[in-house]
Formats: C-alpha cells, structure tokens, sequence
C-alpha cells in the first residue's frame, strides 16, 4: 500500500512529497505510475555529465502493453522534502515546471505472481539523449566558460533548457573541436579550464536534477579560494542505545543522524598513488613556438596548500593538513615520500603562442605554468578519487546535491580515546561526490557518496630513526669454481 505525503511538515524523518509519477508515450497518453512503483532510483555525481536513474514497477492490469512503450516514453514527476519552499530544493522533473526524463530500455521482466508483471524502466535526462545524437565540430575563441554555456544551450547541440550553475574561467584559449559528442567536448574543455577567483586546476561539468554545474574542486570546498564555505548539512553516527528524552527536536536529530556507513577507502593507497603521480611527478613540455623543453617537478607536501582542499579555514594550518606525513620513507637518506618527482614522468606539447596572441593576453598558459598546473591537476584529482571515500545511509533530504560540503562526526574506536569526541583523521568536512534518491512506497533515504582530501589536525612529521643493516648484499657467479652452485649439494 502506497503511503500519501503531502504535508508541509514532515510526521518523521524520510518522509516526501511526490503527487504523481507519469509515464507518456510517444502519442501523447499518460498513466500516473505512483501507485504501482515498488522503487524509484535517481543517480547524480560529480564524476557523470548526466543523470540517470531506474523505476520498478509491478503491473496487473497490463498498462506497460496498453501503452504500447517501446524506448519513447518520459517519465515526469516532482519530489521533495515535506516543508521544502525553495523551488530550487525540489527534484523537478514535471512537465509543468521541469523537464521529464526520457526512458530508453526496459529490463528484467518477469511473472511475480498470477497475471502480475514487475519491470524495470531506465531513463536519463534529455540532454543525456541528446548527447547520443549530435556532435560538435567547431573551433571556440576566448574564455573557457563561454565555451561550455554555447555547446549546453545550442540547438544544434545539447540544447539544454536546464540551469547552469557555473564558474567563470581565468584563462582564454582557442579550443578545436574534432567531431565529439558534447559531452566529451565540454570534458575536455573542463580539463584545461582554470579557475578566475582561486588557484584551483581543472573543473569538472556535471549534472544535478536540479541544474547544470561547471566549477573546479576549489568551488566545492572554499569560497573563491579565500572564505570558508558553509556545510550543507552536519550529520553524525549515534550509538543505538540512545535516551530519547535527551533530544530536543526527534525529526531534525534524524535527518542528521545517519543509518549506516562504511568506508570504501579509508586511507590514501600510497602505492598507487605514487605510480600515478600523486606525491612526486615531472611533467616535460615542449615547446612547439621556440622548440624548447621545460621540465616542472610536483611536490605534493611542498604544494600542498597551492589548492584549497576539505577542512578549509584560511589559516597557516591548512598547509599542514595532508593525509600522509612528510617524514622519510628510506633509512638511508631523508628523502620524503614527495622528493622522488620520477615516480611518474609525462611528456606534453605546448605553446602560450599557439595562435598568435600577444604575451599578456591571458591567453594559454606560460610554458613553465603548463608544465607545474598539469603536476597539480594530477595531483588533486588522485587525492580525490584516491583519498578518503565514504559511503553515508541517511535520510531524504531533496535539497542536497553533489559537490555540497557536509560534516562528518564519528567518535574514536579506541579504547583509550573515549573523552576524544570527534576522530582527528576520519571526521570534518566531506565532498558529496554521488547520490542516489531512493523513494520507495513508504519511505524516502538517500545513499551519499563523499570524498575527502585532508585531515582535521594536521600530521607532524617525525625523524625515526631507522635500524636496520645497511651493507650491501654479496655478488656471487653462479658459474665460479669456488662457488659453483651445481657443487653445493655433491
């Protein structure tokens, strides 16, 4: 039985408002699918160009055949948190006021019962069609942003109806355009973009149910790289046996309050991250104007506060605020994990001079400034994608996006830290990286995939004094009469 939502104020936390779910087919005809869906999934991520999402159904009286679907349909409906009055938190996808999404396959069909069908449609945005079906081919001129509003809102494009949330770039280019799909286009414009208000590197160009963004990883966690930026929600891992007399207000204490979590990677994989370029990288570029070659070495710890990265508070403890100390890693020197820049060697082409622009112009970037912001660039998006990732079960909450900032607090495990309330490693500020809407009939959750580049107190560094033998191993012929290893066992 289908639970109804439609107050302005929620009864208990994971409840939702959702008048209606249609499906049209391609003649126009509409069947409102709400009291049929068994569950309704909804993907966003920093790291998807699109939205997706699927929608189980199970069918008695055989609607999915009347309507004759065959890959056509769009689906409409509108979702938000009871008492949500900013049309901007609201997941809007009616065709009064959004834009529905657009079903493109049907799977898993099978007999539940007698004369009872159950199905799983799969759907994604408009403009995620739209990218299957057009490709650009074309030469854009200027700042980088310009670039990326023109190929969303042309018609001979994506022609996107949607909002685009973006920020402005600080570099110019001439960028050409070789037959890609949109979407690819847009990726590989975001790749050289540079952000105008911070000393961010690369952006990423995503797509939320509400909106478009174009922006770098400095926008998700500071403001213009020089203000803290506020959270977006604070949630906290509660002990089961809670006395309930002791909260104030239950409703908010469970939309804070999370269900489950679990880490999906809860340290910095050192080994990868070295291969990839994370610590120490050297990147060599050439000069097509001058024919001249420059070579940048990557310091992660030396640099680390060239990027604003979670837990930010614009103050001299940010440089400090790495994963993984700076200490020596060899017993035989001092070297740090950071000082070995050939851990990864990547050879570029470049010019400022490409096409013609006076030195000045903001136009390109200096070749030595290629060379350090290609080092950067690898650098962040591995701490990202290869840093700290948790998972979070928490209640709906419609207003969330990816690349929101929340906060984390999860207690110390240790025995011996039980007067410590907050983990120094694990708890602070998270990025939202993914989100997946899970409505069902009766309730509303959301699963939160967040990323997080730093830590809460800063990692000293220490001087251990290693012991271990530090001669050299013996050199022995294997074919030597005195040594001869086939005479070892006569």
């Amino acid at each position: 039985m289908v639970k109804m939502f439609s107050s302005d104020k929620p009864e208990i936390a994971g409840d939702y408002n959702l008048p209606h779910i249609d499906l049209i087919n391609h003649k126009g005809e509409a069947i409102d699918l709400k009291f049929i869906f068994i569950e309704l999934n909804l993907y966003e991520s920093i790291y998807k160009n699109a939205v997706t999402g699927t929608l189980i159904i199970t069918d008695a009286k055989n609607q999915i055949g009347r309507l004759e679907v065959q890959g056509l349909e769009r689906i409409a409906f509108k979702l938000s948190s009871p008492g949500t009055k900013n049309v901007e938190d609201m997941l809007d996808a009616s065709v009064e006021t959004g834009e529905p999404f657009h079903v493109y396959k049907i799977t898993d069909r099978k007999q539940i019962g007698p004369g009872v069908m159950q199905y799983t449609l799969h759907f994604g945005s408009r403009e995620f069609m739209r990218n299957l079906r057009t490709k650009v081919s074309q030469a854009y001129n200027g700042r980088l942003d310009i670039a990326v509003r023109k190929i969303l809102q042309e018609e001979d494009y994506l022609d996107s109806r949607r909002k685009l949330k973006y920020e402005k770039t600080g570099n110019s280019n001439k960028i050409v355009i070789p037959n890609l799909r949109p979407f690819d286009a847009i990726n590989m414009i975001a790749n050289q973009s540079l952000p105008e208000k911070s000393d961010g590197v690369g952006y990423y160009f995503y797509q939320t149910i509400k909106c478009f963004h174009f922006r770098s990883w400095d926008s998700m966690v500071s403001k213009q790289g020089n203000a803290t930026r506020p959270i977006a929600q604070e949630f906290y891992y509660m002990p089961l046996k809670f006395k309930d007399e002791a909260i104030e207000n239950k409703i908010e204490h469970d939309f804070k309050s999370v269900q489950s979590y679990r880490f999906l990677s809860n340290f910095h994989d050192v080994a990868a991250n070295t291969a990839l370029g994370t610590y120490g990288h050297r990147v060599i570029s050439y000069n097509l104007y001058d024919k001249s070659i420059v070579e940048g070495d990557w310091n992660y710890h030396n640099m680390f506060d060239s990027t604003k990265h979670t837990d930010f508070e614009n103050n001299y403890r940010d440089a400090e605020k790495t994963p993984i100390a700076s200490s020596p890693v060899d017993y035989d020197n001092t070297k740090g994990i950071s000082d070995y820049p050939e851990s990864r060697v990547s050879l570029q082409s470049t010019t400022q001079f490409l096409h013609n622009k006076e030195k000045g112009a903001k136009y390109g970037l200096d070749v030595f400034g290629d060379s350090f912001n290609k080092g950067q660039q690898v650098s962040q998006q591995n701490q990202i994608l290869h840093g700290t990732t948790l998972k979070l079960v928490v209640k709906g909450q419609s207003y969330l996006e990816p690349g929101d900032l929340i906060q984390f607090n999860i207690r110390p495990i240790d025995a011996d830290k039980t007067d410590i309330e907050e983990d120094y490693r694990y708890s602070g500020q998270y990025v939202i990286t993914k989100i997946r809407h899970q409505i069902t009939s009766d309730i509303y959750t959301m699963v939160l995939e967040c990323a997080k580049d730093s830590v809460v107190n800063p990692v000293v560094a220490g001087e251990p004094q290693y012991k271990a033998n530090k001669n050299k191993g013996d050199l022995e012929d294997i074919y030597d009469s005195s040594t001869n290893i086939y005479n070892r066992h006569n």
